[in-house]
């Protein structure tokens, strides 16, 4: 079992007064042949957050013969009032796999994790995903995973790979389905323009599809990749922002609509002496429960020298331009993107540390009538990074 530590009231406190409701950048008026879902509504308070606690999952913890890590996504099984968690072990260190476990939270933060189960997604063969090393054109990279509101099933994305070698295998990005076992039940359809080719169109490497998320009482499903597309534009830097894609569809495929999201510019320059650029994008997308057009957005980057900055924002598809025929987004300044609103910059939240936070969730409602979110960082298997279960609690 795994013990927690409780924010301090006055960190709570002082969390909730910084928190500060920062628009997008106002876009120009839509090209009047893009369908723009339009909103009859006067415009509603953005969200408000405040720690209640968090607790951490030591360095590769053993949990029935497997090491618990890179969790990089987690939801809520109604059906049995547990959380499941997907590691983004790609079968180096055993097979992709998901845990369950039981996470005591309240007013009072989160008070234990108490992993219940572990088992390995599988393929359509039936056989566990083999490592990249082993077959690369086989091997998935797991990064979210929801639990179907309606059946109870397990939903999980994987982002694919576009390898730099040019006579390596593409492995397109797909979300599937799986039985409570592991076992591959189906997969769902993606938009085309998630599809990675050997030119420069379609996602960026390791900027693939990582967020879904239900919305509608499981009726509609909606997807981002995680950074802008090849033909969308460059990538954020210290000047700039991007605009990624937010792709809403029925549960059968059918789409719905296609929205542009716009992701911050990169918070600080990178170290010069290090290897690595900065990392940015959009690793997780939670709906509403009382609005099919609201979301809870996490933006994630890194930037080597300066650590990580994870922000949270409100945001809407309601006003946006449904992007799903235009080919390219790098040149049309007609189209309007969805509208956002802070609702919280993790390092103002009174956390322990900051880090590689990727998954979020819905938890239970509290006696003050908020909701609490649920979210985890992925430490990568990395001993500098840390294994991070947060509740916060949304007004």
């Amino acid at each position: 079992m795994i013990t927690a530590m409780r924010a301090p009231l006055m960190r709570r406190s002082l969390a909730a007064a910084l928190f500060l409701s920062a628009l997008a950048p106002v876009a120009v008026a839509a090209d009047p042949q893009q369908s723009v879902a339009e909103d009859p509504r006067p415009a509603r308070p953005a969200a408000h957050a405040r720690l209640l606690g968090e607790t951490t999952v030591p360095h590769k913890t053993e949990f029935r013969g497997t090491t618990v890590g890179g969790l990089s996504g987690i939801d809520r099984d109604r059906c049995t009032g547990e959380y499941v968690f997907l590691s983004d072990d790609r079968s180096f260190l055993q097979p992709a796999r998901f845990y369950t476990a039981k996470v005591h939270v309240d007013a009072e933060g989160v008070h234990a994790v108490r992993f219940t189960g572990t088992r390995p997604l599988r393929g359509p063969d039936g056989a566990v995903y083999p490592s990249p090393a082993a077959d690369a054109a086989h091997a998935v990279d797991p990064e979210e995973i929801r639990v179907d509101p309606l059946t109870c099933r397990y939903w999980w994305a994987q982002e694919g790979d576009r390898p730099t070698a040019a006579d390596a295998p593409l492995v397109q990005p797909s979300l599937q389905y799986a039985a409570r076992s592991g076992a591959y039940r189906g997969q769902f359809r993606l938009p085309t323009n998630y599809a990675i080719t050997r030119d420069d169109r379609g996602p960026r490497r390791n900027q693939s599809l990582e967020a879904f998320t239900f919305g509608s009482r499981g009726r509609v499903v909606t997807s981002a990749v995680e950074g802008p597309l090849f033909q969308d534009g460059p990538v954020p830097d210290t000047r700039h922002g991007a605009l990624v894609r937010v792709t809403q569809q029925t549960r059968t495929g059918r789409m719905l609509g296609q929205y542009a999201y716009p992701i911050e510019k990169i918070f600080a320059e990178s170290d010069p002496d290090s290897p690595w650029g900065p990392d940015t994008g959009v690793p997780s997308v939670l709906a509403f429960p009382d609005d099919p057009h609201r979301f809870l957005v996490l933006e994630r980057t890194w930037v080597a020298g300066s650590g990580y900055k994870i922000r949270l924002y409100d945001t809407t598809t309601r006003g946006a331009t449904d992007i799903r025929t235009v080919r390219s987004l790098a040149d049309r300044e007609d189209v309007r993107p969805m509208r956002k609103k802070l609702v919280a910059d993790f390092h103002t939240l009174g956390l322990s540390t900051v880090d590689n936070t990727e998954g979020m969730t819905w938890g239970p409602r509290l006696p003050t009538g908020e909701r609490t979110l649920l979210v985890v960082s992925d430490d990568n298997f990395d001993k500098e990074a840390v294994t991070q279960i947060a509740a916060l609690a949304i007004r």
